[in-house]
């Protein structure tokens, strides 16, 4: 075969000389040949009379060369006695039996219902061809017609008189394409069963002729020039169905071409040891059966080269830059196919270049398949060589590619690159492979475990190094270098992503906590960062076992285990429990003077199978060390999270459900009871003032742990709550303000409180203990009020939370209804709902920079300052939905949505939907008395437009929450609209003008496009009804009342007229949008010039992690058949201007290193995960070219804790 330079370059002035044909037809406008005489011999029919233009240059295709290398004498050799020859007329009583055959129509039946043998609907055919070609190829055009879904029909007269051109046009003329989907477009299941039957049925009917009827120079030539004539037709269903009939005629020729060239070499074989004997031992016979056999195998492969030739050429060069991606994603398919079936002919640079070049797709499904192609042709390892200038050329493109706006086609590249760092001698670099390393974090767990399968290829190859230098076992190496990685790639916080990622790959080695346990027992393994990552580690290994789930932000709904992987969960919930239950108190000795080792190892019991501690004395006592572990940790920290962790700890080993509870119960009771005297030690000098700084440090210390017990165990038994509240109304009276102090008492309070409300649920008490209870609650939030005012954010904000809390659960709505119990309901005091909602407007909705800015604090601290914001806002708006507060409450809450929707936007949109469910029309009142209080706010004299806008701007969010379904909205609408009306016309207070708050209507008008005609006229009735004659001209009444006109007249009036427009006589060819400027079909040039296609970057576009730059695509132009022009070079990949990417810079060889500009810290990269859901119009607004352009890049998951549901888990 030539090589690919020269391919290319005689491909090239093909190319060139044939470009004018592209938009025209180019079927040989010739009448069909007569049919000859009875008894004369036809001359033979030129192979393939497609398309000239095309297909009768002498330019080689890079099929062509393989056939120039064969013995021109004996390529002239005479054809063998199997030579076809045209049929002669039947008699007329086989006419008739013809006419009987299977129609194009039962084909179609029989293709799309997928339930018929297509093995015997061939052979059906294939018997009316036999009987007569001319009938059986009408047939067989009329099935590919009915198969475009045109209702014309071929025939026998149009067959003999007119040319494929003629046909074509007079069947464009009768498709109507905007009528109905043709069948490859039909949406559903439909879809995938037709093109599987076309399929098959074009993959059936190639092996039925491929030993005889290919060869008879007729049916396939006369079908491949149909349908080549078929796929320049700017008719889509025309293109879109003769494309997939014509590739898949190809790949039959391709693979009846391979069985042709295997059976030709066996016979050239069989020859040449035949020559090779003695004269007196050949037999002539055999040997002139084995020339004859040889040249006709030769000459079948020429003919099958020709049509091959032809239909690459003339079908797959003009559609493979088609503007449907679904015709260049089945030419890029079955390229695939071809270049693996038949390498000696396909698997050059001349074929490859097209994989190449479609990899800049602006379609999924195209950069997909181009993908998966690639990946089949990269596992065999005998074409790696081919392929060595290839993945020179576009390895940058593939690199880039990792960061797809698609995470599908990301997850092939990753797998893609994995096999060319396997198969290839040069395989990757280290900054090429750095690249790959973060998306191990990525949000999607598809792409994170492709990049976990790559990363795991890479620690292995390390591992085989280390085990030789160091001698080190196989898993003591993996969790060595597994440490090494996570340092480095300073993604910290995430380790439960990084486990997930590497689940599916490297289980086996994640489960090997034995050698995970000897790492951290052992004196001098690890130094104190490495023992960090792997109790880290170690930690996120055990619940993935156990729970069998992945991390928060990367599940899509619940997922439920099949009984095999249930099986699995509670064979590794036995092994964690068998393991680490004796070892787990001597690991908890170890590191218990370090909180953050600690608080992860106290999380490990709860994945215990914990009635296996009274299963054996050993394991009892093995309970008995733990009990002393938790006990001395609490005793030592003071730490919020290892705190916790022992609270947690603590409630779940005194469950009443395991039968140790009771041991567990006795221990952490004398702790209680020595927390309680060291706290009580303290207590009088605190409240007589004489305490000193260290007293006052040890009994808020201690206070603080008895709280951190009090949200599991029931505190009430203590009888602290008056000492807490003595203490808590001291310190504010002093002003001596002990943050810690005073929080710790405003919990344990709260607790006290939240445990006796329990109490009296379970077992009611006498009244006088429910008056005491009653006064305590009482007493408690007049504390908790006086607490809303201080400058000190921990008090504050503790007290906010818990108000909230208290008054949740002793509202009307959790009250028992027994009248017993009906004197605990709190209702909330005028006084104390003015003070909440001066919270929210001076400590919620505040701006979060400037808090930044005015503490110096780092980014993380501003991302949990919100976290806070959020749980404080979420615990508000509960009291307005569950009727602790009223609706009107909400208002404080409305004003904020469009200025503070990127951080609180979730959350009041959650509101607005449940108030709509509690009343919708008070609802819509609030939502109207929201913008009276905003408009109110602004002076009389600066209620211009520019200063209205914020308002505006608010109106219209707040508008698309009512929904689409106008009828549900008619009466909250209204009565909106209607006390919108009251407002702007009520009386003038002392001092104000006329009509002040008229440009209220302008605002008003915002909530008008959702009226129903029959409510406008209405509203128009009441509005002339309130507004003053000499106001009807005034510009916001005029304003509003143009929003309260019934628009829907004008555009039935333009749908008529441009039905008049569209309305023709002559049927015409379908115009088609244009694409957009800028896109990589924007000019409809029908000049031959052919520029180099503009490869429009897929990457997605990412502040943070800038990994390829590079100029934007220009522009280029397509040629009128709705294709892409395709580049022109002077070798295969010249002058392509693919994006280069940037590699990143390295700690060591192997790991990537995070810069500055690139900080998984920066807190504009932690807000994207608190992006809030926009509101319907918002969706509708979004570019509608935005699958051309690159989305948000992959973000790392959040370092706060998330839920399935961010809102279950604040409303919960």
């Amino acid at each position: 075969m030539a090589d690919g330079c020269s391919g290319l370059d005689s491909y090239e002035e093909e190319m060139d000389d044939d470009s004018s044909s592209d938009c025209e037809i180019t079927i040989k406008a010739t009448k069909r040949k007569q049919k000859p005489m009875p008894g004369l011999q036809p001359p033979k029919i030129a192979r393939l009379e497609a398309a000239p233009g095309v297909m009768s240059s002498p330019t080689p295709s890079p099929l062509d060369s393989s056939l120039r290398e064969e013995d021109e004498e004996e390529e002239q050799q005479q054809r063998s006695p199997g030579t076809r020859r045209q049929a002669t007329p039947r008699p007329a009583a086989i006419e008739n039996k013809r006419n009987q055959g299977i129609s194009s129509k039962d084909i179609y039946d029989a293709v799309c219902s997928g339930k018929s043998a297509m093995v015997a609907v061939v052979d059906e055919w294939l018997d009316v061809y036999k009987q007569s070609r001319e009938a059986g190829l009408l047939v067989l055009i009329n099935f590919i017609v009915v198969s475009c879904g045109c209702k014309g029909v071929v025939t026998r007269d149009m067959f003999d008189t007119m040319n494929n051109a003629e046909i074509i046009s007079l069947l464009t003329r009768d498709f109507d394409e905007d009528k109905a989907p043709y069948p490859l477009c039909t949406p559903g299941p439909q879809l995938k069963r037709v093109k599987a039957g076309l399929c098959e049925f074009t993959r059936v009917l190639v092996n039925s002729c491929r030993n005889s009827l290919i060869y008879d120079e007729y049916l396939f030539p006369s079908l491949l020039a149909l349908l080549t004539g078929m796929s320049d037709s700017q008719v889509r269903a025309f293109r879109h169905t003769s494309t997939l009939f014509a590739m898949k005629l190809m790949t039959g020729m391709v693979d009846a071409t391979v069985s042709v060239l295997v059976q030709q070499q066996t016979t050239k074989r069989q020859l040449d040891m035949e020559n090779s004997k003695s004269l007196q031992d050949r037999a002539p016979d055999r040997l002139e059966g084995l020339q004859a056999a040889v040249g006709e195998l030769r000459e079948n492969r020429a003919e099958l080269s020709s049509m091959m030739n032809g239909t690459f050429r003339g079908v797959f060069v003009h559609r493979y830059r088609d503007l449907l991606p679904e015709i260049r994603a089945i030419c890029i398919v079955e390229l695939g196919v071809w270049l693996k079936t038949d390498p000696e002919d396909f698997l050059n640079d001349s074929c490859l270049k097209y994989l190449g070049w479609m990899l800049h797709d602006k379609q999924r499904p195209v950069r997909l398949q181009c993908v998966c192609a690639l990946q089949s042709l990269y596992e065999e390892q005998e074409f790696i060589g081919r392929l060595e200038l290839f993945t020179g050329r576009f390895k940058e493109r593939m690199l880039s590619m990792v960061l797809d706006k698609e995470p599908d086609v990301a997850v092939e590249t990753v797998n893609l690159l994995l096999l060319i760092q396997q198969r290839t001698e040069e395989g990757l670099s280290e900054d090429e492979c750095g690249i790959m390393y973060p998306l191990v974090y990525a949000s999607h767990r598809g792409l994170a475990a492709a990049a976990g399968g790559f990363l795991y290829n890479k620690l292995k190859c390390m591992i085989a190094n280390c085990n030789q230098e160091d001698g080190l076992r196989d898993n003591a190496a993996f969790f060595h270098i597994l440490i090494s990685f996570y340092i480095q790639s300073e993604v910290h916080d995430h380790g439960a992503y990084l486990v997930d990622s590497l689940w599916g790959v490297a289980g086996s080695e994640l489960r090997d906590w034995e050698t995970m346990t000897a790492l951290l027992l052992q004196d001098d393994g690890l130094n104190y960062e490495e023992e960090g990552v792997l109790v880290e580690l170690m930690m996120c290994t055990i619940i993935q076992a156990a729970q069998g789930l992945p991390p928060a932000g990367r599940t899509r709904g619940k997922k439920i285990l099949n009984m095999k992987e249930k099986k699995l969960q509670e064979q590794d919930r036995r092994r964690i429990t068998t393991h680490f239950i004796p070892l787990l108190p001597q690991l908890l000795a170890k590191y218990s003077a370090d909180a953050g080792k600690v608080s992860r190892l106290l999380k490990a019991p709860s994945y215990f199978d914990l009635e296996m501690y009274a299963s054996t004395a050993r394991l009892e006592k093995s309970l008995d060390l733990l009990l002393s572990q938790v006990c001395g940790i609490v005793s030592k920290h003071a730490e919020a999270a290892v705190l916790e962790a022992c609270a947690d700890l603590v409630g779940t080993l005194c469950s009443g459900c395991y039968t140790f509870s009771s041991r567990a119960h006795l221990a952490f009771s004398q702790l209680l009871d020595g927390l309680t005297e060291c706290f009580s030690t303290y207590l009088s000098d605190l409240l007589q003032g004489t305490a000193d700084d260290n007293d006052v440090y040890n009994a808020a210390i201690a206070l603080k742990r008895i709280a951190a017990l009090g949200s599991v165990r029931d505190p009430t038994g203590l009888k602290l709550f008056d000492s807490c509240v003595e203490l808590l109304k001291s310190r504010l009276e002093s002003r001596e303000l002990d943050e810690e102090l005073m929080v710790s008492a405003l919990r344990f309070a709260a607790f006290h409180l939240m445990w006796a409300k329990v109490n009296a649920v379970n077992s009611p008490p006498a009244e006088a203990e429910l008056n005491r209870l009653k006064r305590q609650v009482r007493l408690f939030c007049r504390v908790c009020q006086n607490c809303l005012s201080l400058d000190q954010a921990d008090i504050r904000d503790q007290a906010f939370e818990l108000l909230c809390d208290l008054l949740l659960l002793y509202s009307r709505i959790s009250g028992s209804p027994q009248s017993v119990l009906q004197t605990l309901v709190l209702p909330p005091s005028d006084s104390l709902r003015s003070e909440m909602a001066g919270f929210l407007v001076d400590y919620i909705f505040s701006d979060t920079d400037a808090d930044l800015n005015a503490g110096g604090e780092e980014d993380m601290k501003t991302i949990l300052l919100l976290q806070r914001k959020r749980n404080q806002l979420a615990g508000y708006c509960k009291l307005v939905i569950f009727g602790v507060l009223d609706l009107s409450a909400a208002t404080d809450v409305f004003k904020h949505y469009s200025k503070y929707f990127k951080d609180f936007g979730d959350i009041i949109k959650e509101t607005l939907s449940k108030s709509k469910l509690i009343s919708p029309v008070q609802s819509a009142k609030t939502v109207c008395l929201t913008l009276q209080q905003m408009f109110s706010e602004i002076p009389a004299e600066d209620r211009s437009r520019q200063n209205l806008y914020e308002i505006n701007d608010l109106a219209k969010r707040l508008a698309m929450n009512f929904g689409v379904d106008l009828h549900h909205v008619r009466r909250p609408l209204v009565a909106l609209h209607m006390d919108g009306i009251g407002f702007a016309f009520r009386d003038p207070q002392e001092g104000e003008g006329r009509s002040p708050n008229v440009a209220f209507l302008e605002i008003l008008s915002d909530f008008s496009f959702k009226l129903l005609p029959p409510d406008r006229v209405q509203l128009t009735e009441f509005l002339n009804s309130k507004c003053p004659t000499a106001a009807l001209s005034w510009p916001s009444v005029r304003m509003y009342q143009r929003s309260l006109e019934d628009r829907l007249a004008k555009p039935r009036k333009l749908d008529k007229g441009s039905r008049a427009v569209s309305s023709h006589e002559t049927p015409v060819a379908k115009v088609r949008k244009l694409a957009p400027q800028g896109s990589w079909l924007d000019s409809s040039s029908l000049q031959s010039g052919l520029p180099t296609p503009a490869l429009t970057s897929t990457i997605q576009r990412q502040p943070a992690l800038q990994l390829i730059t590079g100029k934007p695509a220009a522009a280029s132009s397509a040629s009128s058949d709705l294709a892409e022009p395709e580049p022109e070079s002077e070798d295969e990949f010249s002058g392509l201007p693919i994006r280069k990417v940037k590699p990143t810079s390295h700690r060591q060889p192997l790991f990537i290193k995070s810069n500055p500009s690139l900080s998984y810290r920066d807190v504009n990269s932690k807000f994207t995960l608190l992006s809030l859901i926009e509101d319907d119009e918002e969706d509708g607004r979004e570019d509608p070219e935005s699958e051309d352009s690159g989305s948000d890049s992959y973000t790392l998951p959040s370092t706060r804790h998330l839920s399935s549901n961010v809102l279950d888990e604040l409303f919960d």
